[in-house]
């Protein structure tokens, strides 16, 4: 049974996050096709002053971070053009990162992407295009403070499993919990 899109008199803010290579902008966009609902790769949001540092294998620091958080969570939050919700990407690995984004955008839901490293660290060495390079990665594991079971906002989704049942499994999931 495929979720429905997102009733007209509801509204779903969703983030997916996760470590680089986790499979987040695949995840959204299906979870936002499923849902009927935009979808934005907080990627595009960055500075590009970050995606410069990125760039050149150096890793952001939280100075970097909130200005862009804050752009997200404006996205999140934009019920004038997105009445019906958004989903969109963000690596949001640390909880004050999470509550910066929930104080922007109240009543925003998480899919937090976890699994191996050895497998991320398998697709971050065969993708190709992209600014942030899989020489970053032990940083972004360091710096992840996986949610906590008080973070009742947070779906967790092992990405071991097909893209295609993690998609179903979050979008129906989330279509429940529409505000």
């Amino acid at each position: 049974m495929e979720p429905a899109p997102v009733a007209a008199n509801r509204r779903l803010a969703v983030v997916v996050m996760g470590v680089a290579g986790s499979g987040k902008s695949t995840i959204a966009a299906g979870i936002a096709e499923m849902l009927s609902l935009p979808f934005i790769d907080g990627d595009e949001l960055h500075s590009p002053l970050s995606v410069a540092k990125m760039n050149a294998g150096i890793a952001l620091e939280d100075a970097d971070r909130w200005p862009w958080l804050d752009r997200i969570a404006a996205q999140l939050a934009d019920k004038e053009r997105m009445p019906a919700g958004l989903v969109t990407t963000c690596s949001a690995l640390k909880r004050s990162y999470r509550d910066r984004l929930r104080r922007g955008a109240p009543g925003v839901r998480f899919v937090f992407l976890h699994g191996p490293s050895a497998l991320i660290e398998s697709r971050l060495a065969a993708r190709t295009g992209h600014f942030m390079p899989p020489t970053l990665l032990a940083s972004q594991l360091q710096t992840l403070e996986p949610p906590g079971s008080d973070e009742d906002d947070v779906l967790h989704s092992d990405i071991s499993q097909p893209p295609a049942a993690a998609i179903t499994l979050a979008a129906s999931a989330l279509s429940k919990s529409a505000t």
